[in-house]
């Protein structure tokens, strides 16, 4: 008989996700992925007008901030036919770069590290072990017997205390945790560094966007004006400032993020065979150098990987009918052509219709719909996204600089190249582009400077502003590479108005229920044959889980027309981390 295992809430990542799985002989022999959130952000911007629409499809996540509403500008620049200044472009690959620095290394330290990484354990390192140990994989300045002696005193009060704050409900202790003392205590160090590096970088956002999270955009370019003189505009004091937060990150991320990263995983080289999946990885591209429209100019490669076959690379459509979603298993209205229909996201429609079990439940009833999350597909396939689809497709595209990279990480750690369809793959890839992601934004910064040193100031492009200007229909598609995926929004205009809108995120492919054919999605696939030491502890579940980064949406609070809580759901259960 199975045992049925159900983590609910996972946390440690945006939003709200339960998942089950079933466990036979120690191995995951089946798994579900439910969200018990809905979003209506789709229903919401219907009849506004399209230059407003990115303010609030924005508001999609507070976590990997600008990455909406740089979709959602862009969808309306490729209805209306807006080409932007090379200024604008270059600012918009510096915000989203900047992002990405930010996101990932919150996301390995903070919700990811945590499953490697005992912090009980360090208080048995040795300070001076843990400082040769630094020393030896970095040239980080802080990195003394005495650094790690106060950091080792620090996480004793927590413990001696008996509240562990932040470092609470661990699986501290468990059998799966393999780092000696001295690389629990680096890491724990570098968490709380990490604390304080991670709200310097997003400065970056409030000098071109005014504030973060949720910077401002302008469709037709950024609404920032270059004046080098002036105090009120991004003067030659601004721009500097952002150069010296470009590159304190580029040094964190290669003196003390990368570092970690390949040290951690040379004690998990099992979980290079674990949590494989399907197989095929998709990647939209981006980060144009010679505008949106050129998809051959995006450091990152546009294109599609079947069945883990690096010979062969399929281009992505996002115009015709290969990309299609599917609400069979999800609680929304069936689509008029029938409930295992697909629809193309510009026709696509967003009636919610519940279905499922009334709280509290013990388990889903996967024989009818169980999540809140829609099922993307393309040409009928179920994708994986994110930054190891990113790298797969770079590599396979022959991408010198990502083939350099990825092999020498693979070289580094001595496992092969099959290791990068897993767990560790997944979680390696997302350090690994950190680092390109960072010297490209120090290219599109010298850029930046070289336009404004030439005497080019221009910000936007504004011929096409006015409605008067654009025609009676039109339609747009705006795509990008956020940090957890491929990203699109599509947008229908009529008379001036949203007449439709859609938004296909990246947990929507990875995070999915099953499709008509029975085909899981990412987490449900990936989960398989995964080992399970102790169900009472599924750390197993988790690091596959968290190694997708899952970012569901921005929580909702419900109340009554009084103002009265409607329901509030409090969860105690030992898998809470």
């Amino acid at each position: 008989m199975a045992n049925r295992i159900v983590v609910d809430p996972i946390t440690r990542i945006e939003g709200h996700l339960r998942i089950e799985v079933e466990v036979k002989d120690g191995k995951i022999t089946d798994a579900y992925s439910s969200s018990p959130m809905v979003r209506g952000l789709e229903n919401i911007v219907k009849g506004r007008d399209p230059r407003d629409v990115w303010a609030f499809v924005q508001r999609a996540c507070g976590v990997c901030t600008t990455v909406h509403a740089l979709a959602s500008v862009r969808s309306v620049e490729d209805a209306l036919g807006i080409q932007i200044p090379p200024n604008a472009e270059m600012v918009r690959n510096i915000m989203e770069g900047a992002l990405y620095m930010h996101d990932h290394v919150v996301h390995f330290y903070h919700l990811h590290a945590l499953d490697w990484v005992d912090v009980v354990n360090a208080l048995q390192a040795d300070p001076a072990e843990t400082s040769a140990l630094a020393q030896s994989i970095s040239s980080w300045p802080k990195s003394s017997p005495g650094y790690f002696s106060d950091i080792k005193k620090r996480i004793t009060r927590f413990v001696e205390s008996g509240q562990l704050g932040i470092f609470a409900n661990g699986y501290w202790g468990h059998p799966q945790m393999k780092l000696p003392p001295a690389v629990n205590l680096l890491a724990v160090a570098h968490y709380l560094e990490a604390l304080e590096w991670q709200k310097e970088i997003v400065k970056v956002h409030t000098i071109f966007g005014g504030k973060n999270p949720h910077p401002n955009y302008l469709v037709g370019g950024m609404a920032c004006a270059i004046n080098t003189e002036s105090p009120g505009g991004i003067n030659a004091e601004r721009l500097a400032y952002v150069g010296r937060l470009l590159k304190e990150g580029q040094q964190f991320v290669e003196q003390v993020y990368l570092p970690d990263l390949m040290a951690i995983a040379s004690f998990y080289k099992d979980w290079g065979a674990i949590g494989k999946g399907f197989g095929n990885y998709m990647c939209y591209g981006d980060f144009p150098t010679n505008g949106y429209a050129d998809v051959s100019s995006f450091k990152f490669p546009q294109g599609i990987i079947l069945d883990r076959d690096l010979s062969k690379v399929y281009d992505v459509d996002h115009r015709g009918g290969d990309i299609e979603e599917f609400v069979n298993n999800s609680w929304y209205e069936d689509y008029a052509e029938g409930r295992e229909a697909g629809k193309h996201p510009w026709d696509g429609e967003t009636n919610i219709k519940y279905t499922g079990p009334k709280p509290p439940y013990d388990s889903l009833d996967v024989s009818q719909p169980y999540s809140f999350i829609k099922t993307p597909r393309w040409q009928g396939k179920p994708m994986e996204v994110g930054p190891l689809a990113r790298l797969l497709v770079g590599y396979a595209r022959g991408n010198q600089e990502i083939q350099e990279l990825v092999n020498g990480a693979l070289a580094q750690l001595d496992v092969p190249v099959d290791a990068l369809f897993s767990t560790l793959g997944r979680t390696a890839a997302r350090g690994l582009e950190t680092r390109l992601v960072a010297n490209w934004t120090m290219e599109f910064y010298n850029t930046l400077l070289n336009n404004i040193k030439n005497g080019d100031t221009r910000m936007a492009n504004t011929e096409r502003w006015e409605p008067d200007t654009w025609p009676a229909d039109a339609k747009g598609v705006g795509f990008s590479e956020a940090p957890r995926g491929s990203l699109a929004h599509w947008i229908r205009i009529e008379e001036g108005k949203t007449a439709n809108y859609q938004l296909v995120v990246p947990s929507t492919w990875n995070a999915s229920p099953r499709d008509p054919k029975g085909q899981r999605s990412a987490y449900e696939s990936t989960l398989l044959d995964t080992p399970v030491a102790d169900p009472e502890l599924p750390l197993e579940i988790i690091r596959t889980i968290h190694s997708f980064d899952p970012c569901i949406a921005c929580a909702v609070h419900l109340y009554d027309e009084k103002g009265r809580h409607i329901s509030q759901v409090q969860n105690l259960s030992s898998c809470d981390i």
